[in-house]
């Protein structure tokens, strides 16, 4: 396990609107509000057409290959996630969101794109006095938090 130590600063209530890409909305508002760390929660509904990592082919392979599922009808969702700058200091969102449609939940990652249906809420806690950065891992790589 590795660790450092933060602590909370401005908290910002956000709305996404129909059609934003998830990522690229929260971190270009990161960018914009100079937020370099910060932890983050959301609510709402997500559209079809989004794409999600909902993990890797095969686990232990020497390459790892993800696993892309597309979303083929709107769904409600609920996430987490983190921003952490990359090796050139920009904000790089890790988030996960479960995705739901009748007695059908998906779970993945946001990065391949993720559309906002209608209304996407996100409560984003900055994280201060942190010096956590998300680097390329060379066995795997990925980006990964070192904290």
């Amino acid at each position: 396990m590795k660790y450092s130590e933060a602590k909370p600063g401005r908290v910002f209530v956000i709305r996404l609107e129909d059609g934003d890409i998830i990522h690229e909305k929260i971190e270009q508002f990161a960018r914009e509000n100079s937020v370099a760390c910060a932890y983050l929660t959301a609510l709402g509904g997500i559209d079809k057409g989004s794409r999600l990592v909902c993990g890797p082919e095969n686990g232990r392979a020497e390459v790892i290959h993800p696993e892309i599922i597309d979303i083929d009808n709107v769904h409600e969702v609920v996430g987490t996630g983190t921003i952490f700058p990359d090796k050139d200091g920009n904000p790089s969102l890790h988030m996960h969101l479960a995705c739901g449609r009748y007695e059908t939940t998906r779970t993945g990652c946001v990065r391949p794109g993720v559309k906002t249906w209608h209304i996407l809420e996100v409560v984003l806690v900055e994280l201060t006095a942190c010096s956590a950065k998300r680097l390329r891992d060379k066995t795997t790589g990925f980006n990964l938090l070192e904290p």
